[in-house]
């Protein structure tokens, strides 16, 4: 049989393509797989890049890890229904966000003891951060579309702002302005850590319903993740929209590590999106790494460059119902996992 010399061409290349999409791997790999006890949900975790340790939030308290070896060193208790953590180590202390009794913990970074749990003055305390410019914690709480300003000197709480919406993600640039997400609104807000006061109003469009917030502090660059699958990123000086682009399903959180230039978006769907901040005006999907569903939440050690992902098995989900809509399924027991990956280059 005779093969016309364009149709031998057409073949040899359909076969060199697959060859090489067969042979492209992952610039990532999973290292580990941190296993820890308990049946919970879980929410935000923590790296901190000077000591090695993760803090992450577990159902009604906060687990502390070493990043290394897997082991757990210490459990923070008592963190009702607990979202966040902020470390402040200028002043050896760090805080937590618990949603269920609308507190905060404040605990030693050395020993991990409790020092005082102090009352918010909003419904279900989610994101906190410490803002080292002014010496002060903001938690954001999303039952009250508000936002607790706290003395982490002192540890009192001395003024309530009012938002404009549900409160999502924040991230401060440590010198002078505070950025969080309005979920509901679809708006970021700057906020002025020492006047208190709202100081830009920006819309994200064409994001949607925006969760996780991160930033690249060199070249004022903001990562707004969004529930309609973008990721939108904007300039934190002027406000406008510098780029857009795909992300995966369910996302919850984002990261960015200033070395790699790597902006981390993780999907509860099963992947993270990884874009590569080419200079501070371009930016491009690299790769949607597979991680493992219900990998909504992330954190990124800046010094090792490892980035870490809680999750866990769960049951199928039941069949909705008019008084559950929308169920979610069970998580399998002893199955809460940390999945650590590292970049390969």
């Amino acid at each position: 049989m005779k093969i016309s010399k364009v149709l031998f061409i057409g073949i040899i290349l359909f076969l060199n393509i697959n060859l090489f999409s067969n042979t492209v791997s992952s610039i990532f790999r999973i290292v580990k797989k941190i296993h820890l006890e308990g049946n919970g949900g879980w929410d935000y975790l923590t790296a901190d890049d000077s000591t090695g340790r993760l803090f992450i939030s577990h159902s009604n308290s906060v687990q502390v890890v070493d990043e290394i070896s897997g082991n757990l060193i210490g459990t923070i208790p008592d963190t009702k229904g607990v979202h966040g953590i902020a470390l402040a180590h200028s002043l050896n202390k760090g805080f937590i966000s618990n949603g269920k009794d609308s507190s905060i913990t404040i605990f030693n970074l050395n020993d991990l003891k409790v020092i005082e749990k102090v009352k918010v003055t909003g419904r279900n305390p989610d994101a906190i951060l410490y803002d080292p410019f002014s010496k002060r914690v903001f938690t954001f709480n999303g039952g009250s579309s508000n936002a607790t300003v706290i003395d982490a000197i002192t540890n009192k709480v001395i003024e309530t702002i009012i938002l404009e919406g549900k409160p999502e993600f924040s991230v401060s640039d440590g010198n002078g302005k505070i950025y969080v997400n309005i979920e509901d609104k679809s708006i970021l807000d700057e906020i002025d850590p020492v006047t208190l006061k709202i100081v830009h109003s920006w819309p994200i469009a064409p994001g949607e319903e925006a969760s996780g917030l991160a930033l690249d502090n060199k070249n004022h660059r903001l990562f707004v993740v969004c529930d309609n699958k973008l990721m939108i990123i904007i300039d934190a000086l002027k406000g406008n929209v510098i780029s857009t682009l795909p992300i995966g399903d369910r996302v919850d959180g984002v990261a960015f590590d200033p070395v790699k230039n790597y902006a981390y978006s993780s999907n509860g769907e099963g992947t993270m999106t990884v874009v590569s901040e080419e200079n501070k005006d371009t930016f491009k999907v690299i790769e949607n790494v597979v991680t493992q569903k219900g990998a909504r939440t992330i954190t990124v050690d800046k010094k090792t460059h490892h980035i870490f992902m809680p999750t866990a098995e769960f049951e199928a989900a039941q069949e909705p119902t008019n008084e559950n809509p929308r169920p979610r399924p069970s998580i399998v027991p002893n199955s809460f996992v940390i999945l650590d990956f590292e970049p390969i280059n």
